[in-house]
């Protein structure tokens, strides 16, 4: 397919954006050596702070047998270093260099774990440590890495001899001293915010003059300045991204407590706006939804993060900086998205789902998002970026964003929807709803897509209706050829059956069961696969409205609550 103008320009802009960057970053670090970023060894560590993530001793335990289960993958070392294999597997390098594995030795709670934790922090000291420039040193993984060894420091450093103790700390100060480095040169987004905390860490678990904990709080402050919007959102639009910040800063802030050090003066508001954005986008079942890059959360690291939420209150209605909607009567939920993608490298993690939706009731899911793989694997992510992976509609099987192929500017929006326009159709007493257009299609196609969607002040029914409209916002022409296809993709857990009548049945494994009927359309049930599952990808059914745009240029549906779920016992 041929690039737009509109395209093409912006695409020329994002191209020199990224070349003045990459200068400016070449310029400001210079030459990468470890000789260069060498300084004063700090005596000791100050503190050592908490980790909020889960683990579990049985893992430990398989590690040191030398079998490494991460990012989906086991990989059985055979007594080898797994830091001087040959590992292709870029998502398992990611978990096994940024030493997250490492609370799991502590889980374990015996000297074994402890001794096999240093003999591993000593071997990767003594093949990656002094490298500076390979994998292992992108920031995202430094910055991990740091927060996970200060953290477990006191496992890994008891019943340590001198010389350990020296070159575990040197290393810390060699990584800390080059990722202050190049946290200047990092674009806004998540991986500078994530540098800036683990620096804000390291000026409190590291002996540092006043004036090096100040200018980390400033930088940190900065971060909350230009990234957590005012209603809280991410400017990513990625709500895993509230919970793995927040899973960083809630131990920060208690390390500033505990050291007696002043916070950064944004981080008390911006961390309560943090949770905030974080109940908005939790279902009844209090799972996370699946919009723009969001993927499956145990319940235990969401219950983790969420017991330290000091502030009250019902979720918002809307998020209107993050642009996302919330519907909630009792205990149905219906959110959804109704903005544009963020610009430049914090779109990388954007998905072309503008307008889709997502429905629950109680403790079941009923319509989602595929979400994004847990695991990274490389076809699933591009697979669960297109359009087709989300509760909305597609024109003539093209996603709504275009996305880089350029491995020089990365998985960022180059084009699509650039425009959408929202309107409240709240009525008190009656329904919650919203319309909201966008213009996707517009540049390709020359049409425009328009949602409107209402939940009942019964809790009871959701409606829906889909416009193709033409750019004048008038029906398209009788004769336009594009084909569409609204698509309801059901939760995995959900069982769906075809009723006499034509309608889809979905029912739950509680017996609440809810109906889906469409008007002069037959619902279409298909396979499907839902992305975002803690096991890995999964076999699921879609629900899909096939119409053709000239001749239907709109479409209605329902979903109707016809029973409801058992008492519990």
């Amino acid at each position: 397919m041929a690039i737009s103008i509109p395209d093409l320009h912006r695409l020329s802009l994002l191209y020199g954006v990224e070349f003045w960057r990459r200068f400016n970053r070449c310029a400001a670090i210079g030459r990468i050596s470890a000789l260069r970023f060498a300084g004063a060894m700090p005596d000791r560590l100050v503190v050592a702070p908490i980790d909020l993530r889960m683990a579990d001793a049985h893992i430990a335990a398989e590690i040191y047998a030398g079998r490494f289960a991460m990012a989906g993958r086991m990989i059985d070392t055979g007594g080898e270093s797994p830091f001087q294999m040959d590992i292709q597997d870029q998502a398992f390098l990611r978990s096994l260099h940024s030493f997250g594995w490492l609370r799991h030795m502590r889980a374990a709670d015996h000297e074994l774990a402890f001794a096999n934790a240093r003999a591993l922090v000593d071997d990767w000291i003594s093949v990656e440590g002094r490298r500076l420039n390979g994998f292992s040193y992108r920031p995202e993984i430094v910055a991990t890495r740091l927060i996970a060894w200060f953290s477990h420091s006191p496992i890994v450093l008891r019943g340590a001899d001198h010389g350990f103790y020296r070159r575990f700390l040197r290393s810390i100060a060699l990584q800390t001293r080059y990722l202050r480095r190049v946290s200047a040169s990092l674009p806004i987004g998540s991986t500078r915010f994530q540098t800036r905390i683990a620096l804000a860490m390291a000026s409190l678990c590291l002996p540092a003059s006043q004036g090096t904990i100040r200018a980390a709080a400033r930088n940190l402050d900065h971060e909350f300045d230009q990234q957590i919007l005012a209603d809280g959102g991410h400017i990513s639009r990625n709500p895993m991204v509230l919970i793995e910040l927040l899973t960083d800063l809630l131990p920060l802030r208690q390390t500033y407590v505990n050291t007696g050090q002043n916070p950064p003066r944004n981080m008390a508001a911006g961390m309560d706006r943090l949770f905030s954005a974080l109940r908005f986008f939790r279902h009844a079942s209090g799972e996370l939804a699946l919009f723009n890059g969001a993927s499956a959360v145990s319940a235990d690291r969401m219950l983790a993060v969420l017991r330290y939420d000091e502030t009250s209150g019902a979720p918002f209605r809307e998020m209107p900086h993050s642009n996302y909607q919330r519907l909630s009567v009792g205990d149905v939920v219906v959110l959804a998205d109704t903005g544009a993608p963020p610009s430049g490298i914090a779109s990388e993690t954007a998905h072309a789902g503008c307008l889709s939706f997502e429905m629950s009731s109680g403790a079941n899911r009923y319509i989602v998002n595929a979400g994004a793989p847990v695991f990274r694997d490389p076809d699933h992510v591009e697979f669960s970026r297109m359009t087709a992976a989300h509760s909305t509609v597609v024109l003539n099987d093209t996603s709504s964003l275009r996305f880089s192929q350029s491995s020089y500017l990365g998985p960022i929006v180059t084009g699509g929807v650039s425009k959408v326009d929202v309107e409240s159709l709240d009525e008190a007493g009656k329904h919650q709803g919203f319309s909201a257009t966008h213009n996707g299609y517009a540049t390709q196609m020359k049409l425009l897509h328009r949602r409107k969607i209402r939940l009942l002040a019964s809790g009871h029914e959701v409606q829906g209706r889909d416009y193709i409209l033409g750019p004048d916002g008038n029906a398209p022409s009788p004769d336009n050829p594009a084909v569409a296809v609204a698509r309801f993709h059901v939760h995995p857990s959900i069982v769906v059956n075809r009723d006499e009548d034509g309608a889809v049945s979905l029912t739950a494994a509680d017996g609440e069961n809810w109906r889906f009927l469409a008007r002069d359309l037959t619902p279409e049930i298909e396979e499907d696969v839902h992305f975002a599952d803690l096991a890995g990808a999964r076999a699921s059914k879609q629900i899909a409205l096939t119409f053709k745009v000239g001749e239907t240029p709109e479409i209605a549906w329902k979903l109707v609550r016809t029973v409801l779920p058992r008492a519990r016992d």
